[in-house]
Parts: C-alpha cells; sequence; structure tokens
C-alpha cells in the first residue's frame, strides 16, 4: 500500500472567520479557509507556541493547499464594544470616558459553512501533520478561538498526484441530517506552483496567507487558482449515514460465527497487531456486516487491542469503514492508547484495593 501524501481537513462548524487584512476596529474574513489559518491548525495540533512555529512553517509551507467549498456559508457581522464603562487610554496618557471612550468594533464570519481542504506534499511530513491532528496537543479552532468545529477536523488521507484530483475522491458534504440535493458545481480554490521562470496563468490570484512568522505575524504572496468543480449526482448525507449510531454486526448470526472462527484460525488464535492470544476479531468494515462478512473483512484481536482501537474509531467518528490494525500508519496511535487503558485500569485497580477512608 502506498504511502499517503496528502492529508484532508474538514472545516465546518456555526462560525469560521479566516483573516482578511483588517484594521482593530473592523476584522474581515475571507471566503475560504487560508493556508495561515490551516497550518495554524497544525501547529495548535503539534503544541507549537506562535513564535516555535517559525521553526516548522518552512517546511509545512511546502505542502500545497486545495480548498473546496462544499457550503460557502453567508457572511455574518458581530458588534462588540472596547472600553465601555473604563474609558480608552490615548497615546499622550489621558484617557476617554463616556460615549468618547467607548470603541465600537466589527467581526466578520462566515456563518453554517463547510469546507473540504487538502494538503499535499512529502510522505514523512504528512504522516507528522496527520498524527498531530488524530491527537492534538492544543485545541483547534477554525480562524478565530470562538470559532469550534462541529465535526472532527482529521478528515482522512490518500495518496493523489494533484489536490484537485484528491478533492474529487470525497464526496460532498450537506448538513448533517438534512436530505438535501448536492448542487451542480462548488468554487476549489487551488494552490498554483510553477517551473522556474514559468509565469503565472493571467486568472491567477494572488492571496497574501502564506505564513512565514505568527509572531509577529509575517505572510508572502501565493498563487491561487480558482475553479468550478462538477459535483456528482449521488445521495445525501443523510443517506450516507449508517441506520444505527453505531455500525453493529449480528453476533448470534451462525454465518458471522463461523467467519469469526475462520478468522482466529487464519491468524493462528493470535492478535495480528501485539502477537499476544486472540480472544476476539475486529470489523475493519461493516459494509457487510450481518453474516456476510469474509477474512477480509475482520482482523483477530486480544482484547486490549480490541478496546484500543475501538477507543480510536469513535474519537475519530469513523462509520462504516474503520481501523484495520495491520496499516502501519495506525501502529503510534494503537500503543499510545493502549498504555492508556493500562495505566488507567492499573489505577483503578490501586483504587480498589484501597480500604476505605485511604488514599494515595
Amino acid at each position: 500500500m502506498p504511502t499517503p501524501n496528502c492529508v484532508f481537513l474538514r472545516l465546518e462548524g456555526p462560525l469560521q472567520s479566516w483573516g482578511d487584512p483588517s484594521r482593530f476596529n473592523m476584522r474581515r474574513t475571507m471566503e475560504a479557509p487560508t493556508k495561515s489559518g490551516l497550518l495554524g491548525i497544525v501547529c495548535s495540533a503539534m503544541g507549537l507556541s506562535r513564535a516555535a512555529a517559525r521553526e516548522v512553517l518552512g517546511e509545512l509551507n511546502t505542502l500545497r493547499l486545495a480548498v473546496r467549498a462544499d457550503r460557502p456559508g453567508r457572511r455574518w457581522w458581530d458588534y462588540q464594544t472596547v472600553g465601555a464603562g473604563k474609558g480608552l487610554l490615548c497615546a499622550n496618557g489621558d484617557r476617554k470616558t463616556g460615549a468618547a471612550g467607548t470603541l465600537v468594533t466589527r467581526r466578520e464570519y462566515l456563518s453554517d459553512a463547510s469546507f473540504l481542504a487538502v494538503l499535499l506534499g512529502e510522505e514523512g511530513l504528512v504522516s507528522r501533520v496527520t498524527a498531530a491532528l488524530q491527537r492534538p496537543r492544543w485545541a483547534v479552532y477554525l480562524g478565530r478561538k470562538s470559532c469550534l468545529p462541529a465535526v472532527p477536523v482529521l478528515a482522512g488521507e490518500g495518496t493523489f498526484d494533484a489536490p484537485d484530483a484528491a478533492l474529487a475522491s470525497h464526496p460532498w458534504a450537506g448538513r448533517p441530517g438534512v436530505a438535501e440535493k448536492p448542487p451542480r458545481s462548488v468554487t476549489v480554490l487551488t494552490e498554483w506552483r510553477g517551473a522556474a521562470g514559468h509565469a503565472a496563468p493571467g486568472d491567477a490570484e494572488v492571496w497574501f496567507d502564506a505564513p512565514i512568522s505568527f509572531d509577529p505575524p509575517v505572510h508572502h504572496p501565493r498563487f491561487v487558482l480558482r475553479s468550478e468543480a462538477p459535483i456528482a449526482e449521488g445521495p445525501s448525507r443523510l443517506e450516507r449515514m449508517p441506520a444505527a449510531s453505531r455500525p453493529r454486526a449480528d453476533y448470534r448470526d451462525a454465518a458471522y460465527r463461523k467467519a469469526r472462527a475462520a478468522r482466529l484460525q487464519h491468524d493462528h488464535g493470535l492478535c495480528t497487531f501485539c502477537k499476544s492470544p486472540a480472544t476476539t476479531v475486529q470489523h475493519v468494515t461493516y459494509r457487510n456486516a450481518g453474516g456476510s462478512e469474509g477474512l477480509e473483512d475482520l482482523r483477530a484481536l486480544c482484547r486490549l487491542c480490541h478496546d484500543a482501537v475501538t477507543m480510536l474509531e469513535y474519537g475519530l467518528g469513523m462509520g462504516l469503514d474503520r481501523i484495520d490494525p495491520v496499516e502501519p500508519r495506525w501502529r503510534e496511535s494503537i500503543m499510545q492508547k493502549r498504555d492508556e487503558i493500562v495505566s488507567f485500569r492499573s489505577l483503578e485497580s490501586r483504587r480498589r484495593r484501597l480500604a476505605p477512608g485511604e488514599v494515595e
């Protein structure tokens, strides 16, 4: 299996705002996520401060960005006041009070928007970005700290030659729980990079959002090509959702029990992840659940690895297709989750052994 060279981000929430050149008392938003905003998400997930991020921004800027506006959203204004009741401090040291001491500011947001972004580049770098988004050290938000994502930001990874092809591989996202017909086309903004000496296309836009430093903020320009990508007719998000909140197998079904026994025998009764004695099997996909499972739909696991994989799947909000524990890209995450489970269970055991009233 080829190593993934791109990572997908789903940027969806009640509000989001992607910095446009602004003044303090009027802060606008761009029409779509900026490269500065997306790399800021990555740096936050890595646990890097604004100053520390400068060390990795050069490498992160090598990632090529493309954004698809599944729902462009509506522009929405928020009015705020600064200095009310306390006054504003002037440059000469005086303080304005009353109406003159209150500054009215405006903040612009995109309301009810949903974007799919892809970062494409060197495999090792993409792997590090994916790992950070799987287990973010700091909170991630959609441009501003008040704009929290409504769905997990990490939307998968893959191997593609071009960002446009990568975006086309993901289905259009309608509103959750709402059956709606997709539009005929959506806007795609793709970063253009030509060979040395080649002029940019005449219709290329210049976006000053390639971050060189967050502290102080310094951005370089990049070329962006705007296009309209067709959306094929297909099921809405509501129709794609499993009927139940969680895909399940029928463990009483004789055909499933037969497939389960065959998988355990195929794996010689050993966990496919840690090689301990296997006590159960894990679905890597629920597409054939209900008695039609084949060997490739299941993996033999010990109970600890099964619990670790299941917790990761729930944390990522995965649907029919789940984690395959034999894939190298999941190894570090599963090991970390196993350690967390062992540590928690050991702590609970120590607590149960304590006499009433005792503390550690």
